[in-house]
Formats: structure tokens, C-alpha cells, sequence
């Protein structure tokens, strides 16, 4: 069996980082690695035992990971990995779209005037893109779409977008659907430079870029994206 990463020692860390946060990311890597596959359970007293942790931070980190829809608590049995496919990435990728759909709409004004944030994702991701790193490419990805959800400078869509664990969907599609990422720093900079020039699609342009994710690996899989 693959040990759990311990939980760092380091005091300023622990600070910075919720312990609930930390176990949440623990059981994800567990998840993207293989360690539970569908089906599986994850046993709730044995990772607290693994981290050196109470439950109660495992169990916090467990509801989050069942509001993301990636695991589902099965009555006297636990805590259980959803048998995650196709199907949740048709779902999810249409409202990401339209939450980004309404996110740029707003932001528009601010990234206009300066759109050094996603400048500086669209640099990040050119250079992960050169080395390779899928990684790096995801987080990067899904850092430029919420620098723009953060330019639309709205609590309430900032909060639904993130709710919605986008970067975690993002890399468990890419892992478990073999979904290729789309989102090339080529696609991104053609969103930066509408923004940059004000170009009134650019709301229409990043909703048609979201779908785009996914549309290769559902048209794989038979199905299709409804815009």
C-alpha cells in the first residue's frame, strides 16, 4: 500500500494552510494517483491514523470532497469514491461556461485596463506547455479562468465558480477520461488580447473556450456538449 504524504511540520505552514485544506489536497493526490479508485472506501479513522490527525479535520475534508460530488457516503459503510465518468463532465462544463460566461461580461472593464494577471498565466502556462509538465499546465489553466472571475469583482459568482472544484474536475478528467487540454497558451492569449482591445465577444469567446475542454473526450466517449 502507497503511504499518505505526512502532513509538513512546518508551524508557518500549518498557519497558512487550513489542516482541513491540507487533508482535502492528501485525499485528492490519493485519488489522481490511484490510490482509491471508484468503489473504493475510504476509511475515515485509517487516514486520520496515517496523518497523525484527529478525525474530525478528515471527516471536515471529506463532506467538501462529497459537495464536489467525488465521493458519496454510502449508509453504515462510509466514506466511498463515486464512480466518476463522462456523464458529470457533461454536466459541470455547461454551468462552468455560463458562470464564466457572466464572469468576463463583468470584468471586461478591468481587464481592458489591465490584464497583467492573465498575462502573467498566460506565460506560466507557455512555459509549462514547453516542458511538458500536465501538472503545471492545469494550474495554470484554471488560474487564468479565475483571474477573470475575480476581475468580475462579484463575491457570489466568485464563490459558486469555486464551489465547483474546478481544478480538481480539470485534473481528474485528464487522469481518469484522458481528456486533452484544450487550453493551450495559444487560446489563452487570443482571450487576453480581446480582452486587452475590449472586444465585446470576448464574454461568448471564453464560454465557447470552457466547452471546448471537454468536447474531445465526450464526442469519444458518443456524447456531445449542448450549448
Amino acid at each position: 500500500m502507497v503511504d499518505l504524504p505526512q502532513l509538513p511540520d512546518d508551524p508557518s505552514k500549518l498557519a497558512r494552510e487550513p489542516l482541513r485544506e491540507q487533508i482535502r489536497q492528501v485525499l485528492v493526490e490519493g485519488l489522481l494517483s490511484g490510490r482509491w479508485k471508484p468503489g473504493e472506501r475510504i476509511v475515515e479513522r485509517r487516514v486520520a491514523t496515517e496523518l497523525r490527525v484527529s478525525q474530525a479535520p478528515v471527516r471536515e475534508a471529506l463532506r467538501e470532497l462529497e459537495t464536489l460530488r467525488l465521493i458519496e457516503t454510502v449508509p453504515n459503510k462510509g466514506a466511498r469514491v463515486r464512480a466518476f465518468g463522462v456523464q458529470d463532465m457533461a454536466e459541470i462544463y455547461p454551468v462552468r461556461a455560463g458562470l464564466e460566461l457572466v464572469a468576463a461580461r463583468l470584468a471586461a472593464p478591468r481587464l481592458a485596463a489591465d490584464p497583467s494577471a492573465l498575462e502573467r498565466e498566460v506565460e506560466a502556462l507557455k512555459r509549462a506547455t514547453a516542458q511538458g509538465d500536465v501538472s503545471e499546465q492545469i494550474r495554470h489553466s484554471v488560474e487564468f479562468h479565475r483571474e477573470i472571475v475575480r476581475a468580475a469583482d462579484n463575491s457570489v459568482l466568485l464563490h459558486t465558480w469555486e464551489s465547483l472544484g474546478v481544478e480538481v474536475w480539470t485534473a481528474l478528467s485528464v487522469r481518469w477520461l484522458d481528456m486533452e487540454l484544450h487550453a493551450k497558451a495559444a487560446d489563452h492569449d487570443q482571450i487576453t488580447r480581446a480582452f486587452r482591445e475590449g472586444d465585446p465577444a470576448v464574454g461568448q469567446m471564453v464560454s465557447d473556450h470552457v466547452l471546448n475542454y471537454v468536447e474531445a473526450a465526450l464526442r469519444t466517449h458518443g456524447q456531445a456538449v449542448h450549448h
